[in-house]
């Protein structure tokens, strides 16, 4: 069973717009720091606001892995076989690249 075939879709799906709403907050700092650099403003300022966008974006990335081994993987390994250890390989490979991030 794929993704697409599981009935409640991908597993964020239940917090889409959560998601979306911190996004959008981050894509708000994008912007912030843009400007601070527009205007010139202290080297550290603009570093301690990275961070923060850093640390943001990493709180994203865990909870969308969290709900794709609580969903997806769970989902494949109900399945078993091939599928189930091309969703374990997947995910080992998006916390490795997490990791190295």
């Amino acid at each position: 069973m794929s993704d697409e075939d599981q009935p409640a879709g991908h597993g964020y799906i239940g917090h889409k717009e959560d998601y979306l709403k911190r996004l959008r907050r981050i894509e708000g700092q994008a912007r912030g720091l843009q400007r601070m650099v527009e205007e010139e403003q202290y080297c550290i300022d603009i570093l301690t606001q990275v961070s923060a966008m850093t640390k943001a974006l990493r709180a994203v990335s865990l909870g969308l892995l969290e709900e794709h081994l609580g969903h997806c993987v769970v989902g494949a390994a109900a399945v078993g076989g091939a599928e189930a250890e091309a969703k374990v390989k997947e995910a080992s490979e998006a916390i490795a690249r997490l990791v190295r991030s």
